[in-house]
């Protein structure tokens, strides 16, 4: 099983950041190479599809207002993973409380690939994710 972790401070308020990204369906809203996010099964589930018309399908598996913090597996997806578990996370910064660190961190079994082709793909989503996501609260 490999893994990859990024995460990054941002210049907002952790209930600020959590406002736009602690909503499970809410993708399209900071991350603009999700077009569009089809909640399924009561928001359990999520269809999402990036600009090329692909679609990824993942289900909420544990979920924090308390923590800031949502976990969710990939049920169907075009990534050349198996067994993906992901958890987007908000942190407090000590002693500031105009910035909130973000964490999205994941782990999977590479499946074709290399460990390190996997951990370089994922760590490069989450990089581009969490800059467009402060793109997003500073525009």
């Amino acid at each position: 099983m490999a893994s990859t972790s990024v995460s990054r401070v941002l210049p907002a308020s952790p209930q600020q950041v959590w406002d736009l990204i602690g909503g499970f369906d809410t993708l399209p809203d900071w991350l603009p190479f999700i077009r569009e996010s089809t909640p399924l099964e009561g928001g359990r589930v999520r269809r999402l599809t990036n600009p090329d018309g692909d679609v990824i399908t993942e289900r909420l598996i544990a979920y924090s207002e308390a923590e800031r913090s949502y976990t969710y597996t990939i049920v169907d997806a075009p990534f050349p993973v198996t067994g993906y578990l992901s958890t987007l996370r908000v942190h407090p910064v000590a002693g500031r409380d105009d910035v909130a660190e973000v964490q999205w961190s994941g782990r999977f079994t590479p499946d074709g690939v290399s460990d390190a082709e996997a951990q370089d793909l994922f760590a490069g989503i989450y990089r581009d994710g969490l800059e467009a996501l402060r793109e997003t609260l500073t525009a």
